[in-house]
C-alpha cells in the first residue's frame, strides 16, 4: 500500500519522519469538512458474491473429492467427521480468521503482512510464496491429467473399458491383462510410468502438450489480475456443485448405492484412541482451508476494510466442510456401485467354477444353496452365505467376494479419480457423457485452487516490489513460463513418482512451520488482545473473547504437536512411494533411494529456510545501524492514527503500558482514503506540543 505523501517545509525540503507534523484522522471526519482524501489505487473485488467465490474455489479442491472420502472411510467413518469437525471448530476456523482479518486491515500480501508485523517476521511471507510456487509446479500437472482424460472422453466406447490386443500375437496386451483395463490405461496410456523413480526414460510428448495447455490457461486466466481470475470464478467454482448434485442423483438409481454409503458413515469411535487418526484429521483440516499458503491473506486484501471477515471465515469453513461431505456421498454411491458389480462378477466366476466341481459327484451335498446351472441368478448374499459355512471345505481357489475389500482398494488420490471412478463411470450408460462432466469438474477444482495458488505468489511480490507491481503482465507471463519449464520434470517417465514427493514433503512441513510462526507472531508478539482490538475497530465490534485463548494455546499447541508428529513420523518410518510393475501389473511399495532423500529434505528446508534468514537478516542489520545519543529506535509505521473518540476506562489493553521506551504501530493501517492531513501548526506551538509530549510519556 502506498504511503501519504510527506509534507515539505517552507523550502520545499521533505520533513523527516521524527520531526514530521502530519496528524492522521478518520476519513468520516475528512469528509464532514470537505477535505480531498487521496483513493488508494489497489484493487478490490467487485461484489462479495465474487470474493466468496474466490475463497471458495480456492479452498475447495481435488484434496476434497478424493483426499477426505479416503481419510473418512480408513479411519472409522462417521467417527472421523465428527473428530474433524472439532478440530475445524477449534483449529481450523480461528486460524483462517486470522489470516482473513490480517489480510483484509493491512490490506497487503503475505510478506507485507508479517513485515508490518515486525520487519523480522518477513520471512515468513517469503515461504509462503516458496510454498506456492512449489505446489504450483505440481498441481498443474494433475490440471494436465484431467485434460488428457477429459480429451479421450469424447469416444465411445471409452478407451479404458476394455484391454487392448496385441497386434503382433493377437492376444491382450499381457500388462492389461495382468492388472485392469483403467490401471493400464493411466500407468501406461496416459503415464507411460517407469518401474520406479531411478529409471527417468524420455519426456511424454502428449502429456508435455496438455502441460503447455493448463499453464496457458492459468495465464490467461491470471494475466490482468484479480478482475479476470474472479470472472473465471463465477464458473470454476459453481460448476464443481452442478456436477457432485448431478453424479449424486444419478449415483442413488445405482444397485449398490446404499451400500456405499452405510459402509462409509458406520462409526467406529475406537479409531480416537489412535493418535495417528488425530495426526490425519489436523493436516485435513490444515489443507482443506489453504492455511498458510498466502492465499488466503491475498484474497482478503482486496476485501473493504469493514468488511465482516469473522462470518466470512465461518460461512467459507462450513461450505468447505459440507462440500467434502457431498463429494464423500457422490464418492461412496459410485464405488459401491463399483464394489457390487466386482462382487457379482466373482459370485458368477465362482459358481461356474463350482459347476465343474459338481460334475465330478464329489460335492453334490453343497449345491442346495442355489441354482450352480445358472451363475448369473446366484444373489451375493446367498453365496456370501453358503461361503461362510463350507468355503473352507473347497480345495479350489474361491474367494468370499467381499465387496467392502474392493471398496478399501484404489480410493485414495489418483488411484481414486484416474482409476476406481473411471471404472465405474465406464459401467453408466452414456459413460462418454458422465466421464467428460467428471474431468470437466475436476478441471475447474484444480483451476480456482490454482488461481489462488498463484495469487499467493504474485500478490506479495507486486505489493513488495514496486517494479514488479508496475509490470504485472510481465511478472505473471515469466512466472508461468519459468513453472512450464521446471514442471517439465513430471512430464518424463518417472514424472509421477515426483508429483507424489512434492505433494507429501513440499507443501506439508513448510506450512505447518509457516502457521506456527503466524500463530506466535500474532498471538505472542504482537499479542492477541492488541490484534482483537484492532479487529474491533475494523468491524465495530469485537469477536469473542475465546479468540484470545485459542489463538494463544488451543491453535498454537495443536499445530506444534501436529509438526512434532510428522517429525517424528519421518524420522522412525523410512518414506516410501507406490511404484508399477509393468511385469506383473501391479503396484507395490519402494523406499526412496538416497539422491531422493536429499532431494525431498531439500525441498522442506528451501521452504523453510526464509524464515529463520528474515529473522537473522533484519537482526542484523537491526544492530549495524548507527543510532545517535539521545535518539530511540525509530517507529517501525511511518504514521499512527490518532483517535478523537473519548477514552474508554480501562476497557482495552494500552500498547504503551507494555512498552514506553519502543512506539508501538498499530496492527490497522487504513488506507489512504481514511485520512486527511491537518493545517500545518506554527513552529511555536509545535515546541509546546514536544514539551508536553515528552511530559506525558507519548
Amino acid at each position: 500500500m502506498e504511503k501519504l505523501p510527506l509534507p515539505s517545509d517552507e523550502d520545499g525540503s521533505v520533513l523527516t519522519e521524527s520531526r514530521s507534523d502530519m496528524a492522521l484522522v478518520v476519513a468520516d471526519e475528512a469528509g464532514s469538512t470537505g477535505a480531498d482524501v487521496p483513493e488508494d489505487d489497489r484493487p478490490a473485488w467487485d461484489s462479495k458474491l465474487q470474493y466468496v467465490l474466490a475463497q471458495v474455489g480456492f479452498s475447495v479442491g481435488l484434496g476434497n473429492v478424493w483426499r477426505f472420502p479416503y481419510l473418512c472411510h480408513q479411519n472409522g467413518g462417521g467417527a472421523f467427521m465428527l473428530l474433524y469437525v472439532m478440530l475445524l471448530l477449534i483449529i481450523g476456523v480461528p486460524l483462517f480468521f486470522m489470516e482473513l482479518a490480517a489480510g483484509q486491515s493491512i490490506r497487503q500480501g503475505s510478506i507485507g503482512v508479517w513485515k508490518h508485523i515486525s520487519p523480522r517476521l518477513a520471512g515468513i511471507g517469503y515461504s509462503s510464496c516458496m510454498v506456492c510456487f512449489f505446489v504450483a509446479l505440481y498441481y498443474n500437472v494433475i490440471i494436465a491429467w484431467a485434460l488428457f482424460y477429459m480429451g479421450n472422453s469424447f469416444q465411445y466406447p471409452l478407451p479404458w473399458e476394455k484391454c487392448p490386443v496385441d497386434m503382433i500375437s493377437n492376444q491382450t496386451v499381457k500388462e492389461c491383462a495382468s492388472s485392469s483395463p483403467t490401471s493400464y490405461f493411466w500407468f501406461r496410456k496416459a503415464l507411460d510410468i517407469s518401474d520406479s523413480i531411478d529409471q527417468s526414460g524420455e519426456f511424454n510428448p502428449i502429456m508435455t502438450g496438455c502441460l503447455l495447455a493448463a499453464w496457458t490457461i492459468v495465464c490467461l486466466a491470471m494475466i490482468k489480475g484479480i478482475k479476470s481470475s474472479a470472472k473465471v470464478m463465477y464458473f470454476s467454482s459453481v460448476f464443481p456443485y452442478a456436477v457432485l448434485i448431478c453424479f449424486l442423483i444419478r449415483g442413488l438409481m445405482l444397485d449398490g448405492a446404499i451400500e456405499g454409503i452405510k459402509y462409509m458413515f458406520y462409526p467406529k469411535l475406537e479409531i480416537w484412541g489412535e493418535v495417528q487418526v488425530w495426526r490425519q484429521a489436523a493436516t485435513q483440516v490444515f489443507f482443506a482451508l489453504g492455511l498458510g499458503y498466502g492465499s488466503v491473506i491475498a484474497y482478503s486484501s482486496y476485501n473493504p476494510v469493514h468488511n465482516n471477515c469473522h462470518r466470512d471465515a465461518i460461512m467459507v469453513s462450513g461450505i468447505n466442510f459440507m462440500t467434502s461431505v457431498l463429494a464423500s456421498l457422490v464418492v461412496f454411491v459410485v464405488l459401491g456401485f463399483r464394489a457390487k458389480n466386482i462382487a457379482l462378477d466373482c459370485v458368477a466366476a465362482n459358481v461356474a467354477r463350482m459347476a465343474g466341481i459338481a460334475t465330478t459327484g464329489s460335492s453334490e451335498h453343497w449345491w442346495p444353496w442355489f441354482n450352480i446351472s445358472d451363475p448369473k441368478s446366484v444373489t451375493l448374499q446367498d453365496y456370501r452365505e453358503w461361503y461362510s459355512h463350507y468355503g473352507s471345505l473347497i480345495g479350489t481357489n474361491l474367494t468370499d467376494c467381499d465387496p467392502e475389500r474392493e471398496m478399501s482398494e484404489g480410493v485414495e488420490g489418483t488411484g481414486l479419480a484416474f482409476i476406481a471412478f473411471t471404472e465405474a463411470m465406464a459401467l453408466f450408460p452414456a459413460s462418454p457423457f458422465w466421464s467428460t462432466l467428471f474431468f470437466l469438474m475436476l478441471l475447474n477444482l484444480g483451476l480456482s485452487t490454482m488461481f489462488g495458488t498463484m495469487q499467493g505468489i504474485l500478490t506479495p511480490l507486486m505489493d513488495n516490489f514496486r517494479v514488479l507491481g508496475r509490470h504485472k503482465t510481465m511478472l505473471t507471463v515469466c512466472s508461468c513460463v519459468l513453472g512450464f519449464f521446471i514442471g517439465l520434470l513430471f512430464t518424463q517417465r518417472s514424472g509421477n513418482y515426483f508429483v507424489t514427493m512434492f505433494d507429501d514433503y513440499s507443501a506439508t512441513m513448510p506450512l505447518i512451520i509457516v502457521v506456527v510462526f503466524e500463530t506466535v507472531s500474532v498471538a505472542w508478539i504482537y499479542g492477541a488482545d492488541r490484534f482483537l482490538d484492532d479487529v474491533e475497530v475494523m468491524l465495530h465490534w469485537r469477536p469473542p473473547v475465546i479468540y484470545r485463548y485459542l489463538w494463544k494455546y488451543v491453535c498454537l499447541f495443536g499445530m506444534v504437536g501436529l509438526l512434532a508428529a510428522s517429525l517424528l513420523r519421518m524420522v522412525f518410518k523410512r518414506p516410501t512411494y507406490t511404484a508399477w510393475n509393468h511385469t506383473t501389473g501391479s503396484e507395490s511399495s519402494l523406499e526412496y533411494p538416497g539422491w531422493a532423500l536429499v532431494m525431498l529434505s531439500m525441498l522442506i528446508i528451501v521452504a523453510s529456510l526464509p524464515v529463520p534468514i528474515g529473522y537473522l537478516f533484519s537482526f542484523l542489520g537491526g544492530r549495524s545501524l548507527p543510532v545517535e545519543e539521545g535518539e530511540t529506535e525509530p517507529p517501525r509505521e511511518r504514521y499512527s492514527k490518532c483517535n478523537s473518540a473519548e477514552p474508554e476506562p480501562n476497557n482495552h489493553h494500552s500498547p504503551l503500558d507494555e512498552d514506553r521506551n519502543r512506539p508501538l504501530s498499530t496492527f490497522l493501517p487504513l488506507g489512504a482514503e481514511h485520512y486527511r492531513l491537518l493545517p500545518q501548526q506554527e513552529e511555536g506551538e509545535e515546541e509546546e506540543e514536544e514539551e508536553e509530549e515528552e511530559d506525558t510519556g507519548l
